[in-house]
């Protein structure tokens, strides 16, 4: 363990893996250990077992739920949108080979007490039960300036610099009802809360047009992917990657320890009485507790079911989202289901999450509308962890650290984090102008 490294990345949690893959792609001296002797960190997956001991404390699940082995129950759980950024990076590494999607069934969204399918163009605003007939026509409009927008085509902007102008001036241009600006941005443009409406409109216009784009691309009921076998695949594909390109890993290293100079900057990693020298370290925040600061709480209830989330069209595999409003609430709050479809419980078992940002410190309580909507559970496991970003400034430490994964049930936000960090670490802009039918072939219908 005595070399010197260019990154000691710490903890093999989604985003760690990413980013160490990312730097041993770009030729860098990558070392990569974790404290755990499992993958994942904060983002693995569990069997049933695991799952029972972790939250029941025995090793014990009944025998009904069948056999432990045939669970994958992913900790963080989020769905992949199919042209969005995450697969970018997987192609650009060509992460791909090592890893089989599959669509997700269905995107659903809750409104006024019940779960509707999420309409995403022209023609399907014109099919929803969502809207009222005048409505639909406004949504419909709406959704054909969004589907022609260009950024570099002036005249698909209607007069329009979204650069400058908010999304609720775009919105109130064409007249939509509260209800519909709800669904809209938050199950489609994938906003977490309303913030988005006061900030230029281009963000918002260019995630409605990634979801339409990634509903399109495999023609099935959702525009999110999922890889077979859960989300744990994930980390240890980028694992395998950073190895192909010289990267050492290291799991169950107790103890590892972030060693400064004198002026504070990073000079290595210490384990077990060793030291790895480095320039620069990669880590979430549970390796540099000093260097974060806890800005909220994520509560989640995980539940094994023998049937699909009601009123989802039977889909095994789904996501539906409450928007704030409909709630009362200050952020959404996610329902994510997943089942044996993706060889992630055994045949006929369906594992369901409900997830949000904690506003209380009950989270049976405050997830219980979300529970609700999944109809009789036969398991139900209640959870609640802290949220952190960095405080540290990684120009004086050369420390760079992930924040916390969010309650959301989709990656957009997370790879934005990962893209940022690596801009920090390198100084550089990763190009993920992409082939994005090179993914087609790792994913199965």
């Amino acid at each position: 363990m005595d070399e010197e490294y260019d990154v000691i990345v710490l903890g093999t949690g989604l985003k760690e893996c990413i980013l160490s893959g990312l730097l041993s792609v770009d030729g860098l001296k990558v070392l990569h250990m974790d404290k755990n002797d499992y993958y994942g960190g904060e983002s693995t997956s569990l069997n049933l077992n695991q799952l029972w001991k972790r939250f029941r404390g025995s090793d014990k699940p009944p025998e009904s739920l069948g056999p432990s082995k045939e669970y994958n129950v992913d900790m963080i759980p989020k769905f992949t949108m199919a042209n969005g950024a995450l697969v970018r990076v997987l192609i650009h590494t060509d992460v791909t080979k090592y890893l089989n999607f599959k669509v997700v069934d269905g995107s659903f969204v809750y409104n006024k007490g019940k779960i509707y399918k999420v309409p995403a163009t022209d023609v399907e605003a014109l099919k929803s039960p969502l809207m009222g007939l005048f409505e639909k026509r406004r949504a419909r409009k709406f959704f054909i300036y969004v589907q022609d927008f260009e950024e570099n085509d002036p005249k698909s902007h209607e007069g329009l610099d979204l650069s400058k102008v908010t999304a609720r001036e775009v919105i109130s241009k064409y007249g939509l009802e509260d209800d519909t600006i709800d669904f809209i941005g938050h199950a489609l443009a994938l906003h977490i809360d309303d913030s988005y409406l006061d900030k230029p409109a281009m963000d918002f216009v260019k995630r409605m047009k990634l979801y339409a784009e990634s509903l399109a691309r495999f023609q099935g009921g959702s525009p999110y992917i999922y890889p077979m076998y859960g989300l744990g695949e994930l980390p240890q594909a980028f694992a395998r990657l950073s190895a192909v390109y010289g990267g050492t890993y290291m799991l169950n290293k107790p103890q590892c320890k972030v060693e400064f100079d004198a002026s504070g900057k990073v000079i290595g990693v210490s384990s077990a009485g060793e030291t790895a020298k480095c320039k620069k370290v990669v880590c979430d925040p549970s390796y540099l507790p000093g260097k974060v600061r806890k800005v909220g709480k994520v509560a989640r209830a995980i539940c094994i079911m023998s049937h699909p989330i009601p009123d989802t069209n039977d889909s095994h595999s789904a996501q539906v989202i409450l928007p704030q409003k409909q709630l009362g609430r200050k952020s959404d709050m996610y329902l994510f289901c997943c089942s044996y479809a993706h060889n992630v419980a055994p045949k006929g078992k369906y594992i369901a999450f409900v997830t949000a940002e904690a506003e209380t410190n009950n989270p049976q309580r405050e997830l219980k509308p979300g529970i609700e909507l999944l109809g009789p559970v036969d398991e139900i496991f209640f959870d609640i962890y802290d949220r952190y970003v960095p405080t540290n400034n990684h120009e004086v430490d050369n420390c760079f650290i992930s924040t916390s994964y969010d309650a959301s049930t989709h990656f957009e936000n997370t790879v934005t984090d990962v893209l940022a960090m690596y801009s920090r670490i390198t100084g550089k802009v990763l190009n993920l102008s992409v082939d994005l039918n090179a993914a087609s072939a790792a994913t199965e219908q």
